[in-house]
């Protein structure tokens, strides 16, 4: 089929776009190339498939209302990943504006497209951080998340509600994936392994906050993608059994929608992830120990029980194997010298 997806210059973009050629389907990408962080990596992760017969890029912003509407009316596809997003918990405070164009307005615009163009399914990424105050484990998608702690939560939360009241209006089948801290080859420069593997190999300290005591559901990218591919197969209906006296936020009985979880279920504490990031490069490193930061939550950890259930499928590749892959790649792409 033709799946049309933004963001493929992206961290998961672009391994959802090659996942998706490998197994026969056309992709139209929809992409920005921001210099929200080095554009020499994204065109680096375009290069690997922007050759492709079955692939077709358009560069432009979500925020360009007319560029979407092009990109529908001309490659009409069937289905829609969004994964483009202005991403970066902490940027949002100096750039709130940017957050908003791209995460809402942006949206408005996919939502608008596939309103006018029969697009029969629209999986798009939301994220752990709605969860925000909460503090009861596992995370689950039928808890209420109604306090995000950061605009960037507070957007992607948007988007689900967005997609919800579009789903009921125009009966529009919409899947939301609330993704649990990916990482892996390919993956962003601001994000901790990144910024950990890079200050190692000078030789420099890592600042470690809340003293590395927080632990996560840190996910690998490769789980990521495949938790989208088979959602994105699977399209959403009306829950029967919903109840709007005792509404379940996962579901919804008056429209085809549906949330959820995708991320590793072992959460791991900060401290050993830095740890076994030491063991694959060889090195040791200098601590420098601060406290929570403001917007962070202290652990996050994923019920997946419900994509277990719809899918057959559970992220699954421990830390120690993906922070290998990881730094190998690291290492070919910079051609840093191995321990």
């Amino acid at each position: 089929m033709k799946v049309l997806v933004t963001g493929t210059a992206g961290f998961i973009g672009s391994h959802v776009a090659m996942r998706l050629l490998e197994r026969g389907d056309q992709v139209v990408g929809f992409d920005n190339l921001s210099d929200y962080y080095d554009v020499t990596l994204k065109q680096a992760r375009l290069a690997r498939f922007i050759d492709h017969p079955n692939y077709t890029h358009i560069q432009a912003d979500l925020a360009d209302r007319q560029a979407i509407d092009a990109a529908f009316a001309t490659h009409k596809p069937q289905r829609v990943i969004n994964l483009a997003a202005q991403a970066g918990v902490r940027y949002a405070a100096e750039n709130p504006h940017v957050y908003v164009s791209s995460n809402v307005t942006g949206f408005l615009h996919i939502l608008e497209g596939c309103r006018h163009h029969g697009v029969e399914h629209l999986v798009f990424a939301s994220t752990s951080s709605v969860y925000g105050a909460n503090t009861k484990m596992p995370f689950s998608e039928h808890q209420s998340a109604e306090h995000p702690l950061t605009l960037y939560a507070a957007t992607k939360k948007a988007n689900e509600q967005m997609a919800h009241s579009y789903a009921h209006l125009y009966d529009i089948p919409c899947t939301g994936l609330r993704f649990f801290t990916v990482y892996g080859p390919w993956g962003r420069p601001d994000m901790a392994l990144f910024l950990f593997t890079k200050a190692i190999l000078a030789g420099e300290p890592i600042r470690v906050f809340n003293h590395g005591k927080h632990k996560r559901s840190f996910t690998y990218v490769d789980d990521i993608v495949e938790g989208v591919i088979r959602t994105l197969d699977k399209v959403p209906g009306k829950d029967s059994g919903w109840d709007g006296n005792a509404p379940d936020p996962a579901s919804s009985g008056v429209a085809p929608y549906r949330i959820y979880n995708i991320g590793n279920e072992q959460p791991v504490e900060l401290l050993r992830y830095i740890e076994v990031l030491e063991q694959c490069l060889g090195r040791r490193t200098r601590t420098e120990m601060l406290p929570l930061q403001a917007g962070d939550v202290p652990d996050t950890e994923a019920d997946v029980s419900d994509l277990i259930a719809a899918v057959d499928y559970r992220p699954n590749v421990s830390v120690e194997e993906g922070v290998t892959k990881f730094v190998r790649w690291y290492h070919d792409y910079y051609r840093t010298a191995a321990a």
